[in-house]
């Protein structure tokens, strides 16, 4: 964390979880200043009691409005842009909502860094930008494009990095919450499809993704961490073994705008990506490096090569998946009978 010493982070979407989850392992370094950019100030102001730091700072603001962005961005060392509209079934019905927010609200943030001289940005996205076919992944691939169009002209002057993950275990909006709320009601729960699968990580995980985005990368750069999955139906299971409940599972069948399964890298950046251990790393411009391996279909590289989704990772088992659901807050919380949030 020595890069951070003595230096101000902005963090766009601040008051959701992974805000939330960066303030507990930012704030207690010696970073200077921690500005939380959003446009909810009730969730801000709860944020400014249950921290009480003086290092952490609130701007009201739409990433969809350049003008406070650009007060937010004065003095700010590194950004990481996390503000998003994430729900698939909203962005399905109103898709110009998600293109004005996730393509057109990261276009601004690019814009103001740049224009402020921040050293390095750091923008989230999802597995959902892979072969999407929602109006979610959809705007999330525009942003994509748009933050490796922006990392050719800013360079090194602001690196700007991508980072792609998958289902954040427990996060606002995921399913776990949704099950856990069923099961302690002693309701049905609700699934989809069985045998959906999702890639399974915790929100420490997409942490530790984005501060080894923000060391290691170079501009266009997109990373993304090796993670395992599990089907919807045994993360169903899981929930149940951890509460001791016996909640049939109702199916309700597939949500507007949903994937069977997800995707990581496509079989083209799984062919150029360089495996770094826990994470792999693509390059925006391995194409014009070597532009016959990127895109013949002679190659035997490409030929062989698969691209990295839900189904073909490592499958969570039922034991496994119970022990990481138990590592989660809101679980602990639920098996004590106490109010949980995400």
């Amino acid at each position: 964390m020595g890069e951070f010493a003595g230096r101000t982070l902005l963090i766009t979407g601040g008051t959701g979880t992974f805000g939330n989850a960066v303030l507990r392992r930012f704030l207690p370094t010696d970073i200077a200043e921690i500005r939380i950019f959003s446009r909810d100030e009730k969730k801000q102001d709860d944020m400014r009691r249950a921290y009480g730091d003086s290092k952490l700072k609130f701007y009201i603001g739409d990433v969809r409005s350049a003008d406070g962005l650009r007060d937010a961005m004065e003095g700010v060392d590194f950004v990481f842009h996390a503000a998003a509209l994430k729900q698939v079934p909203s962005c399905e019905f109103f898709p110009l909502e998600a293109l004005r927010t996730n393509a057109l609200g990261t276009e601004n943030i690019l814009s103001q860094a740049i224009a402020a001289g921040v050293r390095r940005v750091i923008v989230l996205s999802t597995d959902k930008a892979v072969y999407p076919v929602n109006a979610m992944g959809i705007s999330k691939a525009m942003m994509e494009k748009l933050a490796v169009a922006k990392s050719r002209v800013a360079g090194t002057r602001t690196v700007i990095a991508i980072t792609r993950y998958g289902n954040v275990m427990a996060s606002r909006g995921s399913v776990v919450p949704l099950f856990l709320t069923q099961a302690l009601a002693a309701r049905p729960l609700t699934v989809t499809d069985p045998s959906m699968t999702r890639f399974m990580m915790s929100i420490d995980d997409a942490v530790d993704l984005v501060v080894y985005a923000f060391e290691h990368g170079r501009p266009g750069d997109t990373f993304v961490r090796k993670s395992p999955a599990a089907t919807i139906g045994t993360l169903a299971q899981a929930v149940n073994r951890v509460l001791g409940s016996e909640c049939p599972v109702e199916v309700i069948g597939t949500r507007h705008g949903e994937k069977r399964s997800e995707t990581l890298l496509t079989r083209e950046e799984l062919a150029v990506a360089e495996d770094c251990g826990l994470y792999f790393r693509v390059p925006c411009d391995a194409r014009d490096l070597n532009y016959n391996l990127y895109f013949s279909e002679g190659s035997a590289q490409v030929t062989q090569a698969n691209d990295y989704n839900s189904d073909n990772t490592r499958r969570l088992e039922l034991d496994e998946l119970a022990s990481l659901l138990l590592t989660l807050e809101c679980v602990q919380q639920a098996k004590r009978g106490e109010r949980f949030e995400v």
